[in-house]
């Protein structure tokens, strides 16, 4: 693991930043000419932000991918402040407000939908959008077929009407709504140039979209940094921050310190006894809001003794989930239902819970002719609650005879571990957050337990082909009779429930701390651990 920068790097890197914040930074492609961006909330059309630099102190690389066609990960934080969406999901209204699309309209079957786009949106590489490179962007995602390019499933046809206008043409009724109001694959670019400059190009730390942000500089496992996009379509308000610095920060302990120092505007996946050292500092505000992620364990079904769902079961049982909540999370989280978050439509509240039962468990064990044996447990460096979790797993496994070997690895290492073709070489249990990539339970149902030729995220190599019928027939009924598809996606949990190739631990309450004086942050988890920095500003 690299070691990120001291606290005395930081400030320097900050006040250097400072010290140059008035100069323009080149774009990553031309294009600074041309008409200005309209105006909107009080900003000025041409005008220059001079709200400094913000900074949010991450717990992970923010950085795994960089394509936004491909993005499936942590860079959705830094992602939604470089590239946009048609709608974005309002979690105050529970409805879309318009982005890049000013209006929209649907036909009464539902298999049209029209999209009137907003006029001088200018990418960063100077194009203009058009009907045409939205068409083009979200055809580009498709055929590339990674990440979350399944949201766009039910689509069968893009038509350009004329420059402004776009037209959906779907294969069966679906909310068109939600979905290009993902945080993942309904980004909005500039495809000709990212297909001209390549793969490689954009890997290095290049974009292609149209938010307030571009990049400055990125230095992988250590930093990003944002600039203002100066022909940005909203406008800038003198109070808009200039620059954005995503700072790899695992440590809480040095997030704790550079929040204190008023050297960090937002941190998350603190602790909570700092969260509560730091709430008595009148400098800090700590926000708790709930949110559709899980933490989810990930068993390797294709090793033994995991690849015995009695053993799995077994697992299952043998975890202190009274004990994760009340000491652990201390009010943060509550134990999972199912493997759709509370919140989220499709929450069962009548699906079966595993308790704590060590004894059920080793009952389990004796009926798979299991008498325990060695387990790996990998989970994310940096993360407290991970952490702390995983250590009493490895109590609370080696009491029904299990000696639990714990790694903690920054994601990619980790993926890429449960990704090895030889299943003798995975780890045995996968600790990992799962968020929503659009509000709808498809996300969790497909990607964590459907199956897969290539393994992107069902890291459990589940494959059951009744699920997966359950699963799909749920996604396209989901637009016209949504208590059908609720009834198929609670067998389908039923299923997971039965079978253990997973387990959802708990739903994450959102504990975010940031600067009292960092304003306008509203979270929303239809983005988890966005800020969406243009909105924000310091006081």
């Amino acid at each position: 693991m690299k070691k990120v920068l001291k606290t005395g790097l930081m400030i320097g890197l900050i006040a250097a930043l400072t010290a140059c914040s008035s100069q323009k930074a080149p774009q990553t492609e031309g294009g600074q000419n041309g008409s200005a961006a309209p105006a909107e909330n009080g900003a000025t059309a041409g005008g220059e932000p001079k709200g400094g630099i913000a900074v949010y102190g991450y717990h992970d690389d923010t950085m795994t991918f960089w394509d936004p066609s491909d993005s499936y990960s942590n860079e959705i934080v830094a992602m939604n402040n470089m590239y946009e969406t048609l709608l974005r999901y309002n979690p105050k209204t529970k409805a879309f407000d318009k982005e890049l699309a000013e209006n929209y309209t649907v036909s009464k079957d539902g298999l049209t939908w029209t999209f009137d786009l907003r006029k001088n949106v200018k990418f960063h590489t100077g194009a203009p959008m058009t009907a045409e490179s939205v068409k083009k962007s979200i055809e580009r995602t498709i055929k590339r077929g990674k990440g979350a390019s399944f949201i766009w499933d039910s689509v069968d046809k893009i038509n350009v009407v004329d420059e402004d206008t776009v037209e959906f043409k779907l294969k069966y009724s679906a909310p068109l709504d939600t979905v290009v109001s993902s945080g993942y694959a309904a980004f909005i670019f500039d495809a000709d140039a990212l297909d001209k400059n390549g793969d490689q190009w954009v890997n290095e730390g290049h974009d292609v979209g149209s938010g307030p942000y571009t990049v400055q500089k990125w230095t992988k496992g250590s930093e990003l940094i944002l600039t203002d996009y100066p022909e940005y379509w909203k406008g800038w308000k003198t109070n808009n921050f200039q620059k954005v610095v995503f700072k790899t920060t695992p440590e809480a302990n040095t997030r704790q310190q550079m929040m204190e120092a008023g050297k960090m505007d937002f941190t998350d996946q603190m602790p909570i006894e700092m969260v509560e050292s730091m709430k008595l500092n009148g400098d800090i505000a700590v926000d708790q809001t709930s949110s559709f992620q899980q933490l989810i364990m990930q068993f390797n079904t294709q090793k033994a003794p995991l690849n015995n769902p009695k053993v799995r079961q077994a697992l299952a049982y043998a975890i202190p989930y009274d004990s994760i909540v009340k000491d652990i999370l201390v009010g943060t989280g509550e134990q999972s239902r199912g493997n759709i978050p509370k919140g989220l439509w499709g929450y069962d509240d009548s699906l079966k819970q595993y308790k704590y039962d060590p004894e059920k468990a080793k009952a389990l064990l004796k009926e798979a002719g299991v008498t325990g044996g060695k387990l790996t447990l990998t989970y994310l460096s940096g993360d407290e609650f991970e952490r702390r979790i995983s250590e009493l797993l490895k109590v609370e496994l080696g009491k029904i005879g299990f000696d639990v070997e714990l790694k903690s690895m920054l994601w990619e290492a980790q993926w890429d571990l449960a990704k090895a073709q030889d299943p003798a070489k995975r780890q045995d249990i996968l600790l990992m957050y799962w968020w929503a990539d659009y509000a709808d339970p498809y996300s969790f149902m497909k990607n964590l337990y459907g199956s897969e030729k290539d393994i992107v995220f069902n890291l459990a190599y589940f494959n059951n082909p009744d699920y997966d019928k359950l699963i799909e027939e749920a996604k396209k009924v989901a637009g016209l009779d949504r208590n059908k598809a609720i009834a198929l996606y609670k067998q389908a949990q039923e299923i997971l429930i039965d079978q253990v190739p997973g387990l959802s631990v708990y739903d994450v309450e959102y504990v975010r701390v940031r600067s009292a004086k960092f304003k306008g942050y509203v979270d929303n988890p239809a983005y988890p651990n966005v800020v969406f920095f243009y909105d924000t500003y310091r006081e």
